[in-house]
């Protein structure tokens, strides 16, 4: 029987078998590039984490180098708490989900800081404990909203658990020439040797100041020009996050080694 090309039930079923086809297409290069472009994410973030210690490697060098400066990563509690420690590999779902779920690299920050379904005694933090020349430096991941979307970050600590010795930011669609600078070293170099503690032990976070920090100031820095409301979205960001690790800080800065 012949197959009349012009009916309408022809063109419709074609229709249909092309949607199908390119839907299933779709689905098996996203299936088969899911893998590719978790590892780059990881690699990536392990070279952040790397970088706010000011350790520069290239995203292909990243998973080499991680465990010889990231000693420890710890997981607390929201009282500061630690409920995790582990060393070594970081844990894959092939090791269980349990095991998965209490390495701090696998945390979605992102989700903990938001997730309004979950109850704040439910929610964990990532802490990571590095070593850099014999010295003890710990890391903690950031996470805000800028201008057109999120931004995060990572930033580093001194033994004290209160000087900076580095930072780093990136953002996804904040303005090129303004906000998109917060990924910048002139940026982002002025808050080393800054504290978030002031010289009472109390915590007052690093704030990003329109028109300029003193130069004196140990608690900001200069605010971006032109990208003012990123600039309150990073100040914002440093201080919703770090308030989480000030009763973890408080009860182990004079600890001057990983436990």
């Amino acid at each position: 029987m012949a197959i009349n090309k012009e009916s309408q039930s022809f063109t419709f079923i074609f229709s249909i078998v092309m949607v199908v086809i390119v839907a299933t297409v779709l689905s098996l290069a996203a299936l088969g590039l899911k893998e590719p472009q978790q590892e780059n994410q990881k690699q990536e973030k392990m070279q952040n984490i790397l970088a706010s210690i000011q350790v520069m490697v290239e995203r292909s060098e990243a998973t080499a180098e991680f465990g010889n400066y990231v000693k420890t990563r710890l997981v607390l509690n929201h009282k500061g708490e630690v409920i995790s420690t582990i060393e070594g590999p970081i844990k894959s779902l092939a090791d269980g989900k349990k095991a998965f779920d209490s390495d701090a690299f696998n945390i979605d920050i992102k989700k903990q800081y938001r997730d309004q379904s979950k109850a704040d005694e439910d929610k964990t933090y990532p802490l990571y404990v590095c070593e850099i020349d014999g010295e003890i430096n710990y890391v903690v991941p950031l996470v805000g909203s800028g201008l057109w979307g999120p931004i995060w970050g990572f930033l580093a600590f001194d033994k004290d658990l209160n000087t900076i010795v580095g930072a780093t930011f990136d953002h996804k669609t904040e303005t090129p020439g303004l906000g998109a600078e917060i990924n910048q070293g002139w940026f982002q170099d002025p808050f080393i040797g800054d504290k978030i503690f002031d010289e009472n032990g109390e915590f007052v976070s690093i704030k990003v100041l329109k028109g300029g920090a003193d130069a004196d100031d140990l608690h900001g820095v200069d605010a971006i020009t032109g990208g003012t409301i990123t600039s309150v979205g990073v100040s914002k960001m440093l201080e919703n996050t770090l308030k989480v690790y000030v009763p973890y800080f408080k009860n182990n800065a004079d600890l001057a080694s990983i436990d």
